[in-house]
């Protein structure tokens, strides 16, 4: 404990959402919440939106609340004159003309300033009216941003600052097709804004935590719109693990597991689904058929079911009967809700990722297996004739990674910072230079690799641009990515040869494959590998130089291929007898003459 002086005050910031003090600190400090709120948020969005679109009625509004603020301190001020007056005069009241000619003043002065705060009311009314009409974008973005804030309780990676959401808010308004009609333009903006947002955000996120936010999402706009009310979202969350077996009514059936059936009668408490217990009792045998189906969503549900209900509650229905159906009936959802373009997914753009960024905005890669960026990175910048070049974190690299640093900040150029989760104490030094240098070459640009670490500093994170670069999952997702990516229409113009094309279909097709069956543990690979893009780019250079050395009568040795994908590009990390015997059968079935 120390003495100090008289008038000394401490203020302590902290960027964590919800920072669990002891109540020791609790106790001795005032703790003072300045997060934004969903209605807060909402203001000041429709004041952004109004400043756009109506910058006039913003103006008038701003000079109205300053003439009303004006107004009321008039008649303070004369009240407290008047006041003074009466309690300082001595002698009659009558006789002192002064004191009358300040009555006579006060109530004229008094009767204009109620007129003008009278006038300002009705004006203040048809302002609101006229801002009230943008409020669908305001409560839109306030929707999107809190539910991009609340990913961070699922990786704590995830973590986006509100000037990077508002700075994503004015470009979605500033891009969107413009329209003198009010309802057409507010719907522009909607639209754009949510599917930028939705881009944005789906950038950053592992593959795992891509739908869920989707999902998410997509309740929350129909809980806002009202087609989803509150309790039917709560039971898709939650189900029947509230109630206790012993207190709900019986199971009829063996068949029936307890936890399906509390989640039966859960759903029951919905009006769609009053009758849904007795109707089970009443029609086993076609419920049963159902729900042994492979794929129930795709039947037709018993008792009128497929007529009655919409895509969000036949989604209930597979929640409550087959928890492991959810997810194709969640897509089906999201693509009848949102569009089809949200059940797709996001394909990584570097490209344009690079054009996005700034000087002061690094760009950090959340890795996982087999999702290095860095030849993707250095490819760019070989293209846009940039220098790249990367120093990997750990004890005693950040000498070489300050030096890289200064050189590039005043020549220009990309430093690679990779596994920087080995070189966390360097992480707030790295962000005082970024923000603190005040020249910085234009082509500066700093990209940033690391795994999850709850350590990794918040700050840096919400000031960057985050991505993963993880396969899609999906075969066309995972196709559209090579042939986004690695497979670009110069590869495509490299040969003429008539094999060229369809083969490199064939890898492409091949490569999604062998990174597809990872989602399905054991029985997609014994073992776990770690196949990545560089396999891909290796396979079709090595196709590439055999088509260049082919003798044209003999044409394209296919054994060789066979072997050289079975065995060495791709069958070289494999370990396991039986995987490297259907990686073989692949590349038996896939490359050949029928091609």
């Amino acid at each position: 404990e120390v003495d100090v002086m008289k008038g000394y005050m401490l203020y302590v910031t902290t960027k964590i959402p919800n920072p669990a003090y002891t109540s020791e600190i609790f106790a001795r400090t005032s703790v003072i919440d300045f997060t934004v709120t969903m209605k807060g948020l909402g203001d000041q969005l429709l004041g952004l939106v109004i400043m756009k679109e109506k910058s006039e009625l913003e103006s008038e509004r701003m000079k109205l609340m300053e003439d009303v603020t004006a107004n009321k301190k008039k008649m303070k001020e004369l009240e407290d004159n008047l006041l003074y007056r009466l309690t300082s005069t001595k002698g009659s009241l009558v006789d002192d003309e002064s004191l009358i000619q300040v009555l006579r003043t006060t109530k004229a002065t008094a009767e204009e300033v109620s007129y003008k705060l009278t006038t300002a009311a009705e004006t203040g009314i048809k302002i609101t009216a006229a801002r009230e009409e943008f409020r669908t974008v305001a409560t839109r973005g306030s929707i999107l941003y809190f539910l991009i804030v609340e990913m961070s309780m699922v990786n704590c990676m995830y973590q986006t600052s509100l000037g990077q959401f508002l700075d994503l808010f004015d470009s979605s308004m500033q891009r969107s097709a413009k329209s003198p009609i009010t309802a057409k333009r507010i719907g522009n903006i909607v639209e754009y804004l949510t599917f930028e947002v939705f881009k944005y955000a789906c950038r950053g996120l592992y593959e795992s935590d891509k739908f869920l936010f989707t999902l998410l999402l997509a309740l929350k706009i129909e809980l806002d719109n009202g087609r989803v009310k509150h309790h039917e979202f709560q039971t898709l969350i939650k189900g029947g693990a509230a109630l206790d077996l012993k207190a709900v009514q019986p199971k009829p059936f063996k068949w029936i597991t307890d936890m399906t059936w509390l989640n039966l009668v859960e759903l029951s408490k919905l009006m769609q689904f009053s009758e849904v217990l007795n109707q089970i009792s009443r029609n086993e045998k076609a419920w049963r058929i159902w729900f042994e189906s492979d794929a129930p969503e795709e039947e037709v549900i018993p008792d009128g079911y497929s007529n009655s209900l919409d895509t969000f509650r036949k989604l209930l229905l597979v929640r409550c009967w087959c928890p492991d159906r959810v997810l194709p009936q969640a897509r089906k959802y999201v693509a009848e809700s949102m569009g089809v373009k949200y059940a797709e997914g996001v394909i990584l753009d570097v490209k344009a990722m690079w054009e996005e960024s700034k000087v002061r905005t690094p760009m950090i890669c959340l890795l996982s297996m087999g999702s290095d960026p860095t030849n993707q990175i250095e490819s760019l910048a070989k293209r846009a004739n940039i220098e790249c070049r990367n120093v990997s974190m750990g004890q005693g690299q950040e000498v070489h990674a300050r030096r890289l640093l200064q050189q590039f900040m005043a020549q220009g150029g990309w430093a690679l910072l990779q596994n920087c989760h080995l070189g966390l104490g360097f992480l707030e030094e790295l962000l005082l230079t970024i923000t603190d240098t005040e020249q910085m070459h234009d082509q500066f640009r700093l990209w940033i690799t690391t795994e999850v670490h709850e350590k990794f500093s918040i700050n840096l994170l919400q000031i960057s641009i985050k991505f993963t670069n993880e396969p899609p999952q999906g075969i066309k997702a995972g196709l559209k990515r090579s042939f986004h990516g690695t497979i670009t229409q110069e590869v495509l113009e490299v040969s003429n040869m008539i094999q060229w094309k369809p083969t490199l279909y064939a890898v492409a097709f091949l490569h999604t494959t062998v990174q597809e069956r990872r989602k399905f543990g054991p029985l997609g690979w014994n073992i776990p590998y770690e196949f990545n893009q560089a396999d891909l780019s290796s396979t079709i250079q090595f196709f590439q130089n055999h088509l260049d050395d082919m003798d044209i009568k003999r044409g394209v040795s296919w054994s060789t291929v066979r072997y050289m994908i079975g065995e060495v590009q791709y069958g070289g990390k494999v370990t396991d007898d039986f995987d490297k015997r259907l990686l073989n059968t692949f590349a038996k079935v896939w490359f050949g003459e029928h091609m």
